[in-house]
């Protein structure tokens, strides 16, 4: 079993508190096999709504896969309490946002898509549903009269 984190890292311009929003998160991953190192073209995603028994009663996981090359059975969990927000103060730096429990399946890419949040540090004007697909969001924030956006969006894994 191994921690693996994913690390995040923009450029925020007028806004905090960047964070994904819900239990129903789905956080797209390309996941490669730790046996045989085969990955899967598609992108496949995991959630904290998910929750599925290992073989022979050891927990659950967030998901639960066979590997199509090598038949081996593996796992990765989301670890509910890791998850953290970005804050303007990390801004183009960085953070470990996530942990994932590994077993047998290493993440190897990450793809920010629908279902962020952040807020105004100064206005506190909510920004519900950001999609980070392009790797830039940008909005209006009414209540300061600036433009706010998230640009230049990277991410990396590391070992925890």
């Amino acid at each position: 079993m191994v921690k693996i984190g994913l690390q995040f890292k923009a450029t925020l311009e007028n806004v905090t508190n960047l964070r994904p929003e819900g239990e129903d998160f789905r956080w797209f991953l390309k996941l490669k096999c730790a046996n045989c190192g085969e990955i899967p073209e598609k992108w496949q995603y995991i959630n904290l709504m998910d929750n599925v028994p290992l073989k022979g009663g050891r927990g659950s996981a967030s998901m639960v896969q066979k590997c199509k090359l090598c038949a081996r059975e593996n796992s990765i969990d989301i670890l509910r309490d890791t998850i953290t927000p970005y804050n303007a103060e990390d801004s183009e730096r960085f953070k470990t946002i996530v942990q994932f429990e590994c077993r047998g399946l290493e993440p190897v890419d990450f793809q920010p898509q629908a279902g962020f949040a952040a807020d105004g540090p100064e206005s506190g004007t909510k920004f519900p549903e950001i999609t980070l697909l392009e790797k830039d969001w940008t909005d209006y924030d009414e209540k300061i009269s600036e433009s706010v956006g998230i640009y230049e969006v990277t991410h990396q894994f590391i070992k925890c």
